[in-house]
């Protein structure tokens, strides 16, 4: 072979060392992406965990606030209801003497006009408590409850029995549970 020939067919053999060296065998180049497969199997694996427990936390968090605000919404509606039964009270507090100054004025009044007025401007005021649902207690022959009552006198008496109310001096009204005024009464024994 003349050396213009030899040449190429020279380069032609070193061309294919190299490949045959820079070229893995098909066995090599599965293992070979097994390795990346299995790193990015397990990157994917970590990254999925990372999301899965942030998706948690934020599960776990919005539960929180969902019943947070669910006690704050029942919260507030249990403090407004509480604000307008104090003012009714305030209000009430200031309305319920001319209640009582009336009826005094009954005791004390003729069979006159003067008397039916009263007694229709009474009925009235009555309807009017009723209607806010405010309920009058402190009846003579009741027993005394100091939860409800204000003893201001007490009387020896053997027609009543211990602790029974003799005499109403100021009736006491509440509304709901709420006492608006307790009841000035005198106790029997």
């Amino acid at each position: 072979m003349n050396e213009t020939t030899k040449q190429p067919c020279e380069e032609a053999v070193e061309s294919a060392a190299e490949e045959t060296v820079t070229t893995e065998s098909p066995a090599e180049e599965k293992a070979a992406g097994k390795k990346k497969d299995g790193k990015q199997d397990k990157k994917l694996k970590e990254e999925n965990e990372a999301l899965t427990k942030s998706l948690e936390e934020l599960g776990d968090r919005y539960t929180r606030m969902l019943a947070e605000y669910d006690n704050f919404r029942k919260r507030a509606q249990k403090e407004r209801e509480g604000v307008y039964n104090d003012a009714v009270s305030d209000v009430l507090n200031e309305i319920l003497p001319v209640k009582d100054t009336l009826e005094m004025a009954m005791v004390y009044a003729d069979d006159g006009k003067l008397s039916q007025g009263v007694t229709m401007t009474l009925h009235k005021f009555s309807e009017i408590l009723t209607r806010l649902g405010v309920e009058e207690f402190g009846a003579p022959g009741d027993d005394f409850d100091p939860n409800l009552h204000n003893a201001v006198f007490h009387v020896e008496d053997e027609a009543l029995g211990e602790n029974v109310i003799a005499e109403v001096l100021m009736k006491g009204y509440k509304k709901g549970d709420k006492i608006i005024r307790y009841a000035m009464v005198k106790v029997a024994n």
